[in-house]
């Protein structure tokens, strides 16, 4: 029967009890939000990714999608319910007639709190970047293994189909731009196929969420909660855990909230216990180019169904996406920076915050000695650690261990900002040399501030996984650093003339390059 009759039946507010009802449609279902309530019915469409063409179709996807969903948003996911017709002739939600339709039921939330109207109206703010990392980075950890060698075949398929599409819209895709991405996207695949492949066979290739952008995940109870995986082909959702996550970093760089990617970037390898886990990082911009891609080819594809009003926005924001997956598909080429200091000049804070401005998207990742310390040592990150923990051959393992992580990092085509005391000529050496051995542009600056100001700043520390406290401060005066040929900069006032200070130095370091 045609869906008109149900979709008339659930906008009507006497079904649900006089609530008053909001209808959202997408190309592939129509949800309806009542009281506390909301609805979704696949539509009775057949694309070439997706099939509801028939009733038992959409009931198996509805229930797919509960049982996905469950896993990652259990408190919103109720149940899958049948639209029926009694005798009469009456529709009713989860009647005792013949069910002519299937909807999921979910809990309904303010739609205010899913994170792309969060962006729009506030921005994502540091707190809520890392707590969508973390999370993302759980969910990764739980999620299904899956066989590397059948996604890598799908995403030959994604690259040949985005290339159709352009094709479709020359006024919007330059043709000779659509060649070029297609030729370089494929080019970057067979590059990482064998990385990628062997990323499958240790675990890094899951069926994840498939559909990780802000849209679909909801700040609930104080924490980001994805939900509405992609259920209708477990091969869309299937990829290295980095592609799944690229989706979400690629909206935060398109709405220009570049701090906020790179702090779930950050978050996400928080706690990276091997080196090895940093390889992946090399197809972090096809990743992304092909997450920005498929959003250009989807946005293109939505004029068909507009009116004029919102025709010209749409327009521009495929060619944005399209624009975007052609910049990330080039990445620049990875820098190492390390930061020095006695504890309370701020190298940690300098880092977080030069982090999202370092090339490539979506910045630099930051190693820090005080957390791989705690790693090493098999303590959480706030917890305080005995004076033997700081013994030198405890600091011979941590700068060792910062230099392995920083040199598969740079060595994937990624920057790092290794931040650590470097208070002996030979532990700067050393950073530097990964640099030069990895073929990378190095920058190294070294904070100064005098005592006073140390001691103020490690006084008021709060949950940090620095142990450094006034004693330390104290006794880092004795300390003989010998000549530092690393840019030094004047840290004794504010964190943000720090910044700047920092930047100009970068800046003018690259210039003469």
């Amino acid at each position: 029967m045609p869906q008109a009759e149900v979709f008339e039946f659930l906008s009507d507010k006497a079904t649900h009890g006089g609530c008053e009802v909001r209808r959202i449609d997408t190309h592939a279902a129509a949800v309806f939000l009542a009281g506390d309530r909301a609805y979704k019915i696949k539509r009775e469409v057949s694309f070439p990714f997706l099939d509801y063409s028939t009733l038992d179709k959409r009931r198996q996807a509805c229930l797919a999608e509960l049982d996905i969903n469950r896993a990652f948003a259990p408190m919103l996911y109720r149940r899958v319910v049948a639209i029926t017709r009694d005798s009469g002739g009456r529709l009713a939600i989860g009647g005792d007639g013949e069910p002519i339709e299937w909807a999921v039921e979910m809990v309904r939330f303010d739609e205010n709190l899913t994170l792309d109207r969060i962006a729009e109206s506030r921005g994502i703010d540091d707190e809520l970047a890392e707590q969508l990392g973390t999370i993302v980075a759980k969910m990764h950890a739980g999620a299904p293994l899956a066989d590397a060698g059948s996604w890598l075949i799908a995403v030959e398929k994604y690259i040949e189909q985005n290339t159709a599409a352009f094709r479709n819209y020359p006024a919007l895709f330059p043709q000779d731009a659509v060649t070029g991405l297609a030729a370089a996207s494929r080019a970057a695949l067979d590059r990482h196929r064998p990385l990628l492949l062997s990323r499958g066979r240790s675990g890094a290739v899951r069926r994840g969420h498939g559909d990780l952008h802000l849209g679909n995940i909801a700040r609930l109870e104080g924490r980001p909660v994805p939900f509405d995986a992609i259920e209708f082909d477990p091969l869309v959702a299937t990829g290295d855990v980095l592609y799944d996550l690229a989706f979400l970093l690629m909206d935060l760089l398109e709405r220009r909230l570049a701090r906020a990617a790179n702090m779930v970037l950050n978050r996400y390898f928080f706690g990276a216990r091997q080196s090895e886990q940093y390889d992946g990082l090399a197809a972090l911009p096809l990743f992304l180019s092909l997450r920005a891609a498929i959003r250009a080819k989807v946005t293109a594809a939505r004029l068909a169904n507009v009116g004029a009003r919102d025709r010209d926005g749409l327009e521009r924001a495929a060619v944005t996406y399209f624009q975007l997956a052609i910049a990330l598909l080039s990445p620049a080429p990875a820098m190492l920076i390390a930061v020095g200091g006695l504890s309370g000049t701020g190298k940690s804070l300098l880092a977080r915050n030069l982090a999202p401005d370092v090339q490539p998207a979506p910045g630099a990742l930051v190693l820090r000695s005080d957390v791989e310390r705690k790693l090493l040592l098999n303590v959480a990150e706030n917890e305080r650690l005995p004076e033997g923990a700081y013994h030198a051959d405890v600091n011979a393992r941590v700068y060792k261990i910062l230099c392995e992580k920083a040199a598969r990092i740079v060595r994937a085509g990624h920057s790092a900002i290794v931040d650590a005391v470097f208070a002996r000529a030979d532990e700067r050496n050393a950073i530097a040399a990964v640099a030069r051995a990895s073929r990378a542009a190095f920058n190294g600056l070294f904070l100064v501030a005098e005592l006073k100001t140390r001691l103020a700043r490690v006084g008021t520390r709060i949950r940090d996984a620095s142990d450094a406290d006034a004693a330390v401060a104290r006794s880092q005066e004795t300390f003989d650093l010998g000549p530092i040929e690393w840019t030094k900069i004047d840290a004794s006032e504010s964190a943000n003339d720090t910044l700047t200070r920092a930047r100009a130095a970068l800046k003018r370091s690259n210039a003469s390059c």
